[in-house]
């Protein structure tokens, strides 16, 4: 449906009075007909407005209002934001106490707390800790160093993260990420097991934003499943993330079926280009035009075409003429591995 200007509803406002009412102008300015049909025509025009909100909010792929309320109808259930955790290692004299609620900080201010009782076996105790707030910031390397915000009898003030950081932190779900789930949801029914299905699965784990399923994995009866969880500095999931998302799985997965869950690896693709003009300006454009293509296009046992690479550089703001040196032929990625811009030399 074609929504009506309104300056065409005012004049069909001013055509329908002055065709009831004989003899009248309706088209006088500053007459009281003329008056009724701007006022009129006004009023047409809102309720157009309201019918073309209702009628895109009644649909999945056009709703942003009612969004969440189509995705629980069809059973997707929008990504909560969660906050990272993982073990904080402090020193101390044996014995000291560390309750649970104590605060630290990192060193921008990033505030995590204990969630546990623990006393200092030996001189040194390792914490669970959670951030404060959720959202992917809070997530962490580990072997940075956290600061007690109030000082415990007997603990060192400095605490450092351990294991494998502090990770698991995540934004609310984005509203199209949302849509993109609920459009695959709806387009490709449960088939008790498929390939899709598992996909869908691992994208309802909060922070995964892209999967790979690989049925027969490691032979007959097998499926391998790997993801990125690309909101982070670290895209690489650890293995408290997968162990969240086999568990996810194991709870849905066919009894019969052989689950690997399993982080991808990075394969770093070295270029080498002869750019015009070749500044530095130029050079960093074309840099992030190759990393947003690769991040876009690049999956494990996938092809990334030369002519896409060639086509990123070209795109680049500045870029007046380049040879692309190598690759010389299309990106292909074995299964399991993830391609992503390395070294380019100029």
């Amino acid at each position: 449906m074609i929504r009506p200007t309104l300056t065409n509803l005012v004049d069909r406002q001013r055509d329908d009075l002055a065709a009831r009412l004989d003899g009248a102008d309706s088209r006088l300015r500053r007459s009281v007909l003329d008056v009724l049909a701007r006022v009129h025509g006004a009023g047409l025009f809102g309720l157009y407005g309201y019918l073309d909100t209702i009628a895109a909010e009644a649909m999945p792929d056009t709703a942003t209002d009612w969004l969440a309320r189509h995705a629980r109808i069809w059973g997707v259930t929008p990504k909560v934001a969660t906050a990272a955790t993982g073990d904080v290692s402090f020193t101390g004299v044996a014995g000291s106490p560390v309750p649970a609620a104590t605060a630290l900080l990192r060193s921008d201010g990033v505030e995590y707390l204990t969630i546990a009782d623990v006393v200092l076996t030996g001189g040194v105790g390792t914490i669970a800790v959670a951030a404060a707030l959720t959202g992917s910031a809070a997530n962490a390397l580990a072997g940075q160093q956290l600061t007690l915000v109030s000082p415990v009898a007997g603990v060192s003030s400095i605490a450092t993260i351990g294991g494998d950081g502090l990770k698991g932190g995540a934004e609310e779900e984005d509203p199209e990420a949302l849509r993109a789930r609920l459009l695959d949801r709806i387009r490709q029914p449960p088939h008790g097991g498929n390939l899709a299905d598992y996909k869908r699965w691992t994208l309802e784990c909060a922070g995964v934003t892209r999967a790979w399923v690989y049925p027969g994995w490691l032979g007959p009866g097998t499926v391998g499943v790997t993801f990125v969880c690309e909101a982070r500095t670290d895209i690489i999931p650890g293995p408290g993330d997968l162990d969240v998302v086999r568990a996810y799985l194991d709870d849905r997965r066919p009894v019969t079926a052989a689950l690997t869950v399993f982080a991808p690896i990075i394969e770093a693709i070295p270029l080498h280009i002869s750019l015009a003009p070749g500044t530095a300006a130029v050079r960093a454009a074309v840099q992030a035009e190759l990393i947003d293509l690769f991040q876009r296009e690049a999956q494990p046992g996938g092809i990334l075409p030369v002519s896409h690479i060639r086509e990123a550089i070209s795109t680049a703001a500045g870029e007046s003429d380049h040879v692309l040196i190598s690759p010389t032929a299309n990106v292909v990625s074995a299964p399991g591995r993830l391609a992503r811009v390395g070294a380019i030399t100029w």
